[in-house]
């Protein structure tokens, strides 16, 4: 039989108002709860949340600068900005790379050194910020990725300015170039500046001047979907401009040099004589430059490092050469000033020279057999270049007297022009002797010195400030290049070096019948148009022994002598030095002269008589 519990309706009643007491109570808990927690959100953490909203859709990346402007004296473009289209990756918003560059390979053509070096700029660069992969993107790639952009989250293209050389190889190694940001770049400069460009300069100019050519960054804010892709553009700080930069040289001097000298190895550098700013400055062979700015190929790099002829090296600024018989206007001049000899004195020579006490003669190396007869003088030693009268003036006046006046003029340490890597040759002197190579210094020493080898190494650009020098009559001018800086003169200092004025009629009247004169080893490149003012060389290659012949049918090519020349215009009035060298030319006559009297010719017909503008000079002490 069921039993039946019987439950007073009051009781229910009870047991059901507290339940719903508690559910009450739990409600009102749980309201204040997430009253509570609302308001933390929306009044407390506020900003943070809106400013991790805005992450999510606003990306704030760098603008390049545009890079600064390099022009010759007269505005000709040598380096400009010119735009291209660039394929950009944002690593934090292209999820998986290894499948995203497949698929970009195949709408692009991506080479595998493409994809390498992407890689290596994306461990450099912060995850939001996009990474360059492919440059110089053409109109058909440039469709192909507007179809199916997409499908490709965080891939963008955009248009960036790329560097190019108009000129080419006739600038390459003054102008320099700019090459893509490699480890030991990254490692020297601030990623802060170069957050928002990925070349900076690699030589030349570029390399000098990079600081003021980049310029610097600005940045923009641009609301982006779920994709990355970009929506619109919300706000925008200009980049500034990178400093242009006008040369003191003339393109048309430039590539008049650049064709002189095509097919040889050799440098040439032409100077102001009134400035020290640099007219033309040329080392052949050349290359382009252009290939180095978006990467050049492994096998274009390496043919190029490889190649006998050097055409990557700056023979001006760099390549350290005997300077032959170029030397002997300035030795002589030291001699006239040290009083070790007065503008009288002769000698007899008979073909070579021999020291007291010393079985060795040392000869004429310009093959005169006989010698230049009796009562030579300095000026007929410099107009024929008669070696024999400079090894006797050389032991009257010592090493130590002309090492001191070649440092004057220019030689045996950097000029201090404004290019990087300059090489410092070598003024030989007891004192260098002895602290380079732990040796004393001998007479014989001096003897090599005074005709321009043994020891002794130049620059072309030394040899040109040396003229220069000699050309103004004292004027020590350092070199430079850049004319103005952002529209402001560079400054430059100038010396005056002490020569009795008598001294310098003498040695200029002497140069100048080395091509007048009918007996002046450069007599071939004599003009009426107007005077010059010169000097020969012959440096050796090799050494050949006192009682040897110089059998150029017997050496290799580049076993020949080197052919030099230097020399101003016009003498009246000096306007414009040049030295120059053509490695393994033989004959400084006959192949380097001819071709100063050709750049000279257009200098004359460019600037027919009027003296050329330069920069500021301040004068020191």
């Amino acid at each position: 039989m069921e039993r039946r519990i019987y439950i007073q309706p009051e009781r229910i009643t009870s047991l059901i108002n507290g339940r719903l007491a508690v559910a009450a109570l739990l409600m009102v808990i749980g309201s204040v709860v997430l009253v509570a927690r609302y308001s933390h959100l929306q009044i407390v953490r506020h900003s943070d949340y809106v400013t991790r909203a805005d992450n999510n859709r606003i990306q704030v990346r760098p603008v390049a600068a545009p890079r600064g402007l390099i022009f010759d004296r007269n505005g000709v473009l040598l380096a400009e900005n010119r735009p291209s289209y660039t394929l950009t990756v944002t690593v934090e918003r292209a999820g998986d790379l290894a499948q995203l560059l497949p698929v970009l390979t195949r709408l692009v053509g991506l080479s595998e050194r493409e994809i390498t070096a992407f890689k290596k700029r994306a461990t450099r660069s912060p995850r939001h910020q996009p990474v360059p992969l492919k440059y110089r993107l053409d109109e058909r790639d440039h469709a192909r990725l507007a179809v199916e952009g997409h499908n490709l989250p965080g891939v963008e293209v955009t248009a960036q300015p790329q560097r190019y050389y108009p000129l080419g190889a006739a600038f390459s190694h003054v102008v320099g170039y700019v090459g893509k940001i490699n480890d030991r770049d990254a490692a020297q400069i601030d990623a802060n500046r170069y957050a928002a460009v990925d070349s900076i300069g690699k030589s030349g100019l570029e390399r000098e001047y990079e600081l003021q050519l980049l310029g610097g960054a600005g940045s923009e804010q641009i609301e982006t979907d779920a994709r990355g892709r970009t929506t619109r553009l919300l706000e925008r700080t200009e980049p500034r401009p990178g400093a242009n930069l006008s040369l003191s040289i003339d393109a048309r001097l430039q590539q008049r040099a650049y064709q002189l000298l095509a097919g040889e190895r050799g440098a040439l550098v032409a100077i102001d004589v009134t400035t020290g700013g640099v007219l033309a400055m040329i080392s052949t062979p050349s290359f382009d430059p252009n290939p180095f700015v978006t990467g050049i190929s492994h096998r274009d790099y390496t043919a190029l490092i490889s190649s006998a002829d050097k055409p990557m090296f700056d023979r001006a600024l760099r390549g350290q050469y005997p300077p032959g018989s170029t030397i002997k206007p300035l030795f002589g001049l030291a001699a006239l000033q040290e009083h070790a000899i007065e503008q009288s004195y002769t000698i007899e020579d008979n073909g070579f020279f021999k020291l007291p006490n010393v079985e060795r003669p040392w000869r004429d190396w310009n093959y005169k057999r006989g010698g230049h007869g009796s009562h030579v003088d300095l000026a007929e030693a410099i107009i024929e270049s008669c070696d024999v009268f400079f090894y006797d003036v050389s032991i009257k006046t010592g090493i130590d007297a002309l090492a001191a006046y070649g440092h004057k003029f220019g030689l045996g340490n950097p000029t201090g022009i404004d290019l990087p890597g300059e090489a410092s040759g070598i003024m030989p002197s007891a004192e260098w002797k002895a602290a380079k190579l732990n040796s004393q210094w001998f007479d014989g020493d001096t003897i090599n010195a005074s005709i321009g080898q043994g020891f002794f190494l130049a620059t072309p650009l030394q040899l040109a400030v040396m003229t220069a020098r000699l050309a103004s009559r004292g004027e020590a001018i350092t070199p430079y290049i850049v004319e103005t800086n952002n529209g402001v003169a560079t400054t430059h200092r100038r010396a005056k070096i002490e020569v009795d004025s008598t001294n310098w009629d003498y040695l200029h009247q002497a140069m100048q019948q080395v091509v007048a004169g009918a007996r002046g080893t450069a007599r071939g490149i004599a003009t009426n148009a107007y005077s010059i003012a010169g000097k020969t060389g012959t440096a050796q290659v090799i050494s050949i022994a006192a009682d040897e012949e110089y059998d150029r049918d017997e050496l290799e090519h580049r076993q020949r002598d080197h052919a030099l020349f230097i020399a101003f215009a016009p003498v009246e009035q000096p306007r414009i030095a040049i030295g120059l060298i053509v490695e393994n030319g033989e004959h400084g006559s006959s192949v380097a002269a001819p071709i100063a009297r050709g750049l000279l010719d257009l200098y004359m017909e460019l600037y027919p008589s009027q003296a050329t503008t330069g920069a500021t000079l301040d004068a020191a002490s």
